[in-house]
């Protein structure tokens, strides 16, 4: 029964992307769903894309390992980054009507910063691609008993997202969001009531976790810990911004006042409701304690598996089709979200300037043809690291954090910030990044807040020192 059920669960979404690829007419509708997204919807996108297999899987495991101060990135870091974006971001996003976030880059300062800034921000998205298509690879793998292997179940969770995905764009995204945003809600809820039944109430789970100190948010110790949580949170919370899932969901957005409104209560709904599968995967140690060996284990994945196993080997078969349902739903809003986003700026600002004359169609075409390739990208990624999810969608965002947030913030609210500042900031803070990552990866300052750093030091430089040639910056808040 668990199987079918997950057979006719992916159908149906399958049915819902084809059917929603009915309303794509133009590349507006492809990347941005028209400009025409209800409050309703345009949240359900916001929640569904921030809510992946990692808050599933990854972030509940690793709260059960290191407390709550082992995922300040995740829930904290990515929910203040939609706090940020809805009060500082989204009407200027909203206002210039762009079509993808590096088209900021070129209005604000030139083409060359845009196709760095594209670039960055498209390798960015390798590593939460990557995440959501290990974790189909994982449920396909515990749900067949490891008849299918991890391997095998990346490629056909790949193809799955795929099928969907490429032909409706954002549309299909928006539609299977909506869906997946019910199902997440009502699966893990009901799976949280049984286990907490199970583990003997919620307030026995509250307070086990709390007599082993995992309610700890706070570093104690050197300031070496202090700097590398500082450094998770702002890369989450910063890196998270100058990306093109968070700039499609606020601009697919009927108006500008539904963008702010939808991101905050996306986010808000969000922070909340990420502590439903943590609280379930600290409920699992109460019910077995056995699932702490997982901790040891060499491979730092494994302990991934607490909640299939608690699920599949503890609980009746209702309870099992709701979670797979809702796993199964967040990996999925979250996959295709992560794909159809560096599909359209790759294609947009990077592709695209070098082909004069191209119809719509024809540049639709060429979204489709780019969406396979970064799915095949992100495939080869998914198969070779063995990383955690969590950490793979914590490494994705440092290169943003390094290269893209101060453009964009200065961009924004700087009227000094310039072409040669913009384009400093972006060279220093990736060379000063990559060369602290190669040499001194472990020292006491985070390579990620080195990077930050000499970005700032870029844009100051090359906005504040004279120049004879010096042109006054574009207004980024008027209406083009």
């Amino acid at each position: 029964m668990l199987i079918g059920s997950v057979v006719l669960y992916l159908l149906l979404t399958i049915a819902i992307g084809l059917w929603a690829a009915q309303r794509v007419r133009n590349s507006k509708d492809y990347v941005v769903a028209g400009r025409s997204l209800p409050l309703y919807m345009t949240t359900a996108t916001v929640f569904a894309t921030w809510f992946g297999a990692e808050t599933v899987l990854s972030v509940s495991a690793t709260f059960t390992r290191d407390g709550l101060g082992g995922v300040v990135a995740d829930p904290f870091g990515f929910s203040f980054c939609l706090l940020f974006v809805a009060l500082f971001f989204a009407r200027a996003f909203y206002r210039m009507d762009l079509l993808t976030i590096g088209d900021f880059y070129r209005k604000r300062y030139n083409k060359p910063v845009e196709l760095i800034t594209s670039v960055a921000i498209t390798a960015s998205y390798l590593g939460w691609t990557s995440a959501q298509l290990t974790a189909l690879g994982l449920v396909f793998s515990v749900l067949s008993g490891g008849a299918i292997d991890l391997t095998t179940g990346i490629l056909i969770g790949a193809a799955i997202v795929a099928v969907y995905t490429v032909w409706g764009g954002m549309w299909s995204v928006a539609l299977t969001d909506l869906f997946q945003s019910v199902i997440i809600l009502l699966g893990l809820t009901g799976v949280a009531w049984l286990v907490s039944d199970m583990a003997g109430g919620a307030g026995k789970v509250i307070a086990a976790a709390s007599e082993a100190g995992k309610f700890e948010f706070w570093p104690k110790g050197t300031s070496k810990e202090w700097l590398a949580f500082l450094a998770a949170f702002l890369t989450a919370a910063f890196g998270s911004i100058p990306q093109q899932d968070v700039f499609q969901r606020v601009t697919s957005a009927k108006d500008e006042n539904t963008a702010v409104r939808a991101t905050l209560i996306g986010g808000g709904v969000y922070f909340c409701f990420a502590f439903v599968p943590i609280f379930i995967a600290y409920a699992a140690l109460v019910i077995d304690p056995g699932y702490a060996k997982l901790f040891a284990n060499e491979d730092a994945r494994e302990i991934q598996r607490i909640l299939p196993d608690l699920i599949l080997n503890q609980t009746p078969m209702w309870a099992q089709v709701l979670f797979f349902g809702a796993l199964l739903s967040a990996i999925l809003s979250t996959a295709s979200g992560a794909i159809i986003a560096p599909t359209a700026l790759f294609t947009e600002n990077v592709i695209k300037p070098f082909y004069g004359g191209m119809s719509d169609r024809q540049f639709v075409l060429l979204l489709r043809v780019v969406f396979i390739t970064f799915t095949l990208a992100a495939l080869l990624f998914a198969v070779n690291s063995k990383s955690t999810m969590y950490e793979m969608v914590q490494n994705a965002y440092k290169v943003t954090l390094v290269s893209c947030i101060v453009p964009l913030a200065a961009g924004i609210f700087w009227k000094r910030a310039n072409v040669v500042g913009a384009m400093l900031s972006v060279l220093f803070g990736l060379l000063s990044w990559t060369i602290a990552e190669w040499v001194a990866a472990d020292a006491t300052v985070p390579p990620q807040l080195v990077g930050l750093g000499f970005s700032i030091v870029g844009m100051a430089l090359g906005s504040l020192v004279p120049r004879a040639s010096a042109e006054p910056a574009p207004d980024t808040h008027a209406k083009h």
